[in-house]
């Protein structure tokens, strides 16, 4: 229920590329968020979906994050888990424009499962060299897998949970993080603070599910008035945040 009133108020408050007046927010709606062109690879990234949907291979689940409002047990089979929790195909499509558009070096993504993102961002910019963190070890082998059939070369899974791994990265530099893991507010405020230190002035942080819960959106609030945060752009399932200090700080809501 608080997902349906949250998105009621979202369609009341939120806008289009008119609504915009900040050029470079206006570009990244108008040339990537809205880009309608029909890419040769979307035909990849439907086949990668298809390929786990068709299967029935069954995962035992091991959840670190607030669990699952669809699965009732943790074994799963890669069809159910992609039909009812994968990334859908229209973010996977538009995962595959962000990489394409910006075109980040280094990608961290938290939160890997059968590797739908990371699969898009990596066919988005090859160039790229992306790290996934996965906490069910089981799903992680069978994403390692699932992308090496894909002949996806430039991603590094690696299996543990947030907590543990983040220490180790805080002295990398990150153009682009995902964060699609652990929806709760103390974690998702947590690995915010951690990994600010990654952060480059053209980095861009996005967030999974901003509205999954109330506690999930007080966290996205806290995010959005960081005074490390400059611009922020609400899609209502996923939040973009931008550190560019030549920006004044303006947060934009755009129905996508």
């Amino acid at each position: 229920m608080y997902q349906v009133i949250a998105y009621i108020k979202f369609l009341f408050s939120s806008t289009n590329q008119h609504g915009v007046h900040s050029p470079f927010v206006y570009q990244f709606v108008t040339k990537c968020l809205y880009d309608k062109k029909k890419y040769q690879d979307y035909s990849k990234l439907v086949a990668y979906r298809n390929a786990l949907i068709k299967n029935n291979d069954i995962i035992e689940f091991t959840d670190f994050g607030s669990g699952s409002k669809v699965f009732k047990s943790n074994t799963r089979t890669t069809s159910a888990i992609t039909k009812n929790a994968g990334t859908p195909i229209k973010r996977a499509k538009l995962f595959y424009r962000l990489a394409q558009y910006f075109k980040p070096k280094n990608i961290l993504e938290l939160g890997t499962s059968l590797g739908l993102a990371t699969h898009a961002m990596a066919l988005g910019y090859s160039k790229n060299q992306i790290t996934t963190i996965e906490g069910c070890p089981k799903t992680a082998l069978y994403a390692q897998q699932q992308l090496k059939r894909f002949k996806v070369e430039n991603v590094i899974v690696e299996t543990g949970e947030f907590k543990h791994k983040l220490p180790n990265l805080s002295h990398n530099n990150y153009d682009l993080i995902f964060f699609d893991g652990h929806h709760n507010k103390t974690a998702t405020i947590q690995y915010f603070e951690s990994l600010l230190p990654t952060a480059n002035n053209e980095t861009i942080f996005v967030f999974d599910d901003i509205y999954w819960s109330k506690g999930m959106t007080e966290a996205w609030d806290y995010i959005k008035n960081h005074k490390s945060v400059t611009v922020t752009v609400d899609c209502f399932n996923l939040g973009f945040v931008f550190f560019r200090k030549e920006q004044a700080k303006e947060h934009f809501k755009i129905r996508v």
